[in-house]
């Protein structure tokens, strides 16, 4: 049954754990409803839903592989039944390699894997939600509608032993780049948010590398970002406060990619 929202609606890809939980959250905070999904069983979900509608948000869990691009459709449709709109669109959803492996050593197994989920999946699920945008753009001249990549700083920050990720992120700043550029005219912004070394389950096995890297002073501000910094930044973009910034990217890094001598 349809409960069209008055309220804006964010889909957060990958929303129900790490980045996109705290993206999820924040937007939740800052008055928006809230569509997750991942591929995990709903069942599976319901912590992480139950956080979110805490933060007053209608909430809607849609089982979907962003890499499988049949399943955006009926993603949009489930998004279109509950809610009847879609404001802004926050691609997080992605994955690091099974195993890190250097360049001399990578497989084309891997490679393919993060490029259909990491930049493939995101690539097209925004031309879809694009078009959507667009049609509720043209019947409301009021409409706020934003498209908002996370990548990271490996989309300029070479780790060779993990290239397929690297190349995947890259490839999501151009696509910001890209969209930004197509989109102008009709007044939809497109941002890129590029977190830094953020504690998630992602990160989890590799605690100890950047413990040591970060009391050695990888960063300016010498901690681990957290899914909530990603989520207070993508919150002030998707509420567009930011305005005449289409095509900006948003470093959430500590500093670590600041130029230091």
């Amino acid at each position: 049954m349809s409960t069209a929202s008055h309220k804006r609606v964010a889909l957060v890809t990958g929303g129900s754990r790490g980045i996109g939980h705290g993206v999820a959250c924040a937007l939740a905070g800052a008055g928006f409803d809230v569509v997750i999904n991942g591929r995990r069983p709903l069942g599976e979900v319901a912590e992480a839903i139950a956080d979110i509608e805490s933060r007053g948000a209608a909430t809607l869990y849609c089982q979907a592989d962003i890499g499988e691009l049949a399943d955006h459709g009926t993603m949009l449709s489930e998004i279109r039944a509950r809610f009847g709109r879609l404001d802004v669109l926050v691609n997080n959803a992605g994955v690091a390699p099974e195993v890190r492996a250097d360049l001399l050593d990578a497989t084309p197994e891997s490679f393919d894997r993060l490029i259909r989920i990491n930049l493939r999946g995101p690539y097209f699920l925004t031309q879809a939600v694009a078009k959507w945008i667009i049609e509720q753009r043209r019947a409301d001249a009021q409409f706020q509608g934003a498209v908002i990549n996370v990548s990271s700083i490996s989309a300029t920050v070479a780790s060779v032993n993990r290239g397929d990720y690297c190349i995947s992120k890259a490839g999501v700043a151009m696509a910001t780049q890209l969209w930004a550029a197509r989109l102008g005219e009709f007044g939809i912004p497109v941002y890129e948010v590029r977190p830094g070394v953020i504690r998630t389950d992602m990160t989890a096995g590799v605690t100890e590398k950047y413990d040591k890297l970060l009391a050695e002073g990888l960063t300016v501000e010498p901690r681990w970002g957290t899914p909530e910094d990603i989520g207070r930044a993508v919150a002030v973009l998707a509420s567009g406060a930011l305005s005449y910034a289409t095509g900006a990217v948003l470093p959430i890094d500590g500093g670590l990619t600041l130029r230091r001598l």
